[in-house]
């Protein structure tokens, strides 16, 4: 039972760390009433480490996730503002050891929908059309921005209690974000930090309960754009916490990932631009995990 358990412990926690999301250029600022819709492919194979009492050896993951988001700019209370909405569907197999045996788990089904509602509160005044490209033009020299967001993922995942692994959650997750961004020509900087603050869930697995510590993440990122529309960025990202408790018994089992990124993107038009990324994370804890996670994007404006 106590093996079931910190398995179990070790498949949410991964989610959650590959939810991490190194994602430069989330502060950009866009003009009023514009619409973006994108739709991506991302490749994951990690390699999990557990406790050798587990008698669970050699355990490796490989997971296909498409996703799909929509982004809409608004003003609210005199802010640049944006609302997001994303959902994904993904298509994973686990495979290992287990008591020397081969064992495996395949998974299949949409992930936990995700909200994001974020404001510019310094700079970026709510602009559009040629007043938004002039003020462009008179800052792109020198430029801070500095934004609040909140983001909230749904328990609309696929999920049972009577599975070890599921996709879902099935519990609220709230994100506080902030960040900062500072252009000087065609270099870009950009820094956040955000709370992870998870809700219970009565349903864990056969019907125990699990509670989770918030977790903490930090990202930075450098963005060099070599003309409008073609860019490439590097990211570095830090998360720590996040220990669970099941049944009201503490499993010691916080988390410390580093992760880092290589991206680039390019714009064939106006409406119509390509991205593609690679994101590794790498455990600072003997039993956690490692990933390797490659990207791509196509995205629409109107």
């Amino acid at each position: 039972m106590k093996s079931a358990f910190f398995l179990i412990v070790v498949f949410c926690s991964f989610s959650a760390a590959i939810a991490q999301e190194l994602t430069p250029r989330r502060w950009s600022h866009l003009p009023l009433d514009t619409n973006i819709a994108g739709i991506g492919y991302v490749y994951t194979q990690a390699d999990i480490f557990l406790d050798p009492v587990l008698q669970v050896e050699d355990l490796e993951l490989e997971m296909n996730t498409v996703a799909v988001r929509y982004i809409r700019t608004l003003e609210f209370l005199g802010k640049s503002s944006r609302f997001e909405l994303g959902q994904g569907f993904q298509d994973g197999t686990y495979k290992g050891l287990l008591q020397g045996e081969p064992a495996r788990a395949h998974r299949q089904g949409p992930t936990d929908t995700v909200l994001r509602f974020s404001s510019i509160l310094y700079g970026a005044p709510p602009l559009k059309g040629k007043e938004y490209q002039q003020h462009r033009q008179s800052v792109a020299a020198n430029d801070t921005l500095i934004g609040a967001a909140l983001i909230v993922q749904l328990p609309t995942g696929d999920y049972s209690e009577n599975q070890l692994i599921n996709i879902g959650s099935n519990r609220f997750t709230i994100r506080p974000q902030v960040g900062v961004t500072h252009q000087r020509g065609k270099w870009i900087y950009e820094t956040s930090a955000s709370m992870w603050y998870f809700t219970d869930n009565d349903d864990f697995w056969n019907g125990s309960e699990r509670q989770q510590d918030p977790f903490w993440a930090f990202q930075s990122h450098v963005i060099y754009t070599f003309k409008p529309g073609f860019w490439t960025s590097a990211s570095i990202g830090y998360g720590i916490g996040g220990q669970n408790e099941i049944n009201g018994i503490n499993k010691d089992d916080a988390n410390e990932n580093l992760a880092y990124s290589l991206a680039a993107g390019y714009s064939f038009t106006r409406q119509f631009g390509a991205k593609i990324a690679y994101i590794g994370t790498r455990t600072q804890t003997d039993k956690s995990f490692d990933s390797d996670n490659v990207a791509v994007g196509l995205s629409w404006v109107w």
